[in-house]
């Protein structure tokens, strides 16, 4: 992993790098939206087979009942205990962010109450890559639980034990072997086997991503989730924990982004030696971490703590981890995904079962949204309670505002009720 002087030019070739539009993931993914939604579920049999080496045609679209409950049989009380334990964390923090009714008299007469409505149905993709990512499906259903939707489906092209256990403990049993693109049209414009869904959430690689963005005009998205990307901010700390957190990122998948952002040489050095080292002592397994770190991974030296806050928000990066002087540099951070606090806050406890979704905005979108809540998974609309009083007191104002609009038939429909 590179060090580097944070300078305006380094900045701007970062930048730029994750701002470019990936022509080739939107061309493959177009190319698999028509081919879906063309010959439906032939389509997903052969992509099925040509990406993920899956016979959908012997074992079937959807996971039988069977399939699941034997697999509840074949994970262990520990695997089983941590599901618990995460689900209650995240269902409460769902809980929290669910958005309420209210009602308020704007003036006598006049009353706009808020009522909130689950949306009818959703799509969570599952990445499954190595490992099928069970943490992705708490995230994505339990929020979608909490809010009520009454038809949650779950895509994921290699559903392990783990996941289909972890389905049934919630309660979720409509879950489908595909994914990439094609999942993400099958979801978005249905098949003879697979429904269509009012929405789909879920992070995925860059034909997913690229995918969820084409298809955004006939079917409601989450955010943009895709590669992830993580920055550590500190002046000084633990490097080899620093280092640890980078790697836990860097694990997810080749283009994922990990840097490390600080004033101090010395730190940098130190942070960079770590990283060495624990990437000789990572399995084989982790293979992704060791070339995303020298592929897109950076150490980035910053002339001052204000610089590199400037820095982070315009980068506004998926996760960030401010492990020393956290709530005097919080105070500066305006964009990111989810902030951890304090050297203990290791970036995968965020991940898997603090409670805080880990579905987050990726690519500098976090300068524009935050992450996936429960009010993803409802529609907010108002009713307005007019009374005779209240007419009375607008319809003066409504007229004047008509006739300066040149809206002659809005100030009619006034006029007629005098």
């Amino acid at each position: 992993m590179r060090i580097l002087k944070l300078t305006p030019a380094v900045e701007k070739k970062l930048l730029r790098a994750r701002q470019e539009r990936d022509r080739e993931a939107e061309r493959v993914a177009a190319d698999i939206i028509a081919d879906v939604r063309k010959r439906g579920d032939t389509a997903l049999i052969d992509y099925a087979r040509k990406f993920d080496n899956i016979n959908l045609r012997r074992e079937g679209i959807w996971v039988s009942s069977g399939e699941i409950r034997a697999a509840r049989k074949q994970v262990g009380a520990d695997f089983l205990r941590a599901i618990k334990q995460a689900s209650r964390n995240i269902r409460r923090v769902a809980e929290k962010q669910l958005p309420q009714p209210w009602g308020l008299q704007v003036e006598p007469g006049v009353t706009i109450t808020q009522r909130v409505s689950p949306i009818d149905s959703v799509g969570c993709y599952i990445p499954g890559g190595n490992f099928a990512l069970v943490s992705t499906l708490l995230m994505t259903a339990l929020p979608a639980q909490v809010a009520g939707v009454p038809r949650i489906q779950v895509v994921c092209p290699r559903p392990n034990d783990k996941l289909l256990a972890a389905a049934d403990f919630l309660g979720v049993h409509r879950i489908a072997r595909i994914g990439g693109a094609q999942a993400i049209a099958a979801l978005a414009y249905g098949t003879k086997s697979v429904p269509a869904v009012e929405k789909i959430c879920g992070p995925g690689n860059r034909f997913v991503t690229a995918a969820k963005q084409l298809v955004s005009a006939d079917c409601a998205m989450d955010l943009p989730a895709g590669p992830t990307e993580a920055i550590v901010l500190a002046d000084r700390g633990n490097a080899r924990w620093i280092a640890a957190d980078l790697l836990a990122q860097a694990e997810h998948a080749r283009d994922a982004g990990s840097f490390f952002v600080t004033t101090s040489v010395d730190l940098a050095r130190k942070v960079q030696r770590e990283l060495q080292w624990q990437l000789g002592e990572l399995p084989i397994a982790a293979i992704f971490a060791k070339i995303s770190m020298q592929l897109v991974g950076r150490i980035l030296v910053a002339p001052s703590l204000a610089a590199a806050c400037e820095f982070v928000n315009r980068f506004a990066p998926e996760h960030l981890s401010l492990p020393e002087n956290g709530e005097s540099l919080l105070k500066r951070i305006r964009s990111c995904g989810t902030v951890f606090l304090g050297p203990w806050g290791a970036q995968p406890l965020g991940d898997y079962a603090s409670g805080s979704n880990h579905v987050l905005p990726t690519g500098g979108w976090a300068r524009k949204r935050g992450g996936l809540s429960t009010a993803d998974f409802v529609k907010c609309f108002s009713v307005q309670s007019i009374g005779k009083n209240g007419f009375l007191r607008l319809a003066d104002s409504v007229e004047a505002m008509a006739t300066a609009e040149g809206l002659f038939a809005h100030r009619n429909a006034v006029r007629v009720r005098r």
